[in-house]
């Protein structure tokens, strides 16, 4: 990736002079998390995805999971304190956080939602999340994501 060529969650990262390592790949829309993470080639369980829903509340609620597994909403309505939740439309995503389906990013929503990750996130070094933009993917340690993320963690899956 060209020095020069930063995303939105790399520009905050950079502001709140948190370590990250950026990693491109050439995207393809039919990839799977895990087809990226062997790209990457990490461990599926270390490549996180984020998934927005909203509560029976109306509130928005992000979770941030391991791509390989699937959030579980009975398990995220817990988490968040709500009766249940759900997936929001593909559609809704772009208004909503700024960010697009396969590049959405805990960090840099043009809102702050209530986040939370899985925990098992809390036993590696670094983990990855979508840097904002198809393609590109930050290493973190998951101590600095959940500081700048304000995320809770959960059993979520």
């Amino acid at each position: 990736m060209k020095k020069e060529e930063k995303t939105n969650v790399m520009r905050v990262l950079d502001g709140k002079k948190i370590a990250y390592e950026s990693h491109a790949y050439n995207p393809d829309a039919t990839m799977s998390g895990e087809e990226i993470a062997g790209i990457l080639g990490e461990d599926p369980d270390k490549v996180f995805k984020t998934l927005v829903t909203q509560g029976k509340s109306g509130v928005y609620f992000v979770f941030v999971v391991p791509v390989k597994d699937e959030l579980d909403l009975k398990k995220a309505a817990k988490a968040a304190g709500e009766k249940a939740v759900s997936m929001i439309k593909q559609k809704e995503l772009l208004p909503l956080t700024g960010y697009v389906h396969g590049g959405c990013s805990p960090i840099g929503m043009k809102k702050q939602f209530p986040t939370f990750i899985h925990e098992t996130a809390e036993q590696y070094d670094h983990i990855f999340v979508s840097a904002g933009k198809v393609g590109f993917q930050i290493e973190l340690a998951p101590a600095d994501l959940m500081s700048v993320a304000n995320c809770k963690v959960a059993d979520i899956v």
